[in-house]
């Protein structure tokens, strides 16, 4: 996974990484809203989910502490990074501040 996640994030689209956990009620929250953010924006953000029970070491290497945690990668490099849930105006914002 992490070789792939390298080159997923090396993307000159940003891309968000949703670190979630099946588990988590917070994360169940957010998943609609993420899904409302790609309808609104395309393809000008790629938004990958990680869950990290099944990921714990890429969860480590970001330091992934609570989730949901939402990283911004462009071109390889970490633009945004937020705890919780945030409303998709919010998410929209930061996507297009970073594009």
């Amino acid at each position: 996974m992490s070789q792939k996640f390298n080159e997923i994030i090396k993307s000159e689209t940003p891309v968000l990484i949703d670190f979630f956990a099946d588990w988590c009620g917070p994360c169940k929250m957010l998943a609609p809203i993420l899904k409302e953010v790609k309808e609104e924006l395309g393809d000008a953000i790629k938004i990958i989910k990680i869950d990290v029970d099944k990921n714990e070491q890429l969860a480590a290497k970001y330091q992934v502490r609570g989730v949901p945690t939402m990283i911004v990668f462009k071109n390889g490099e970490q633009k945004w990074r937020q705890s919780g849930v945030l409303q998709k105006d919010e998410i929209v914002q930061v996507i297009k501040s970073n594009s």
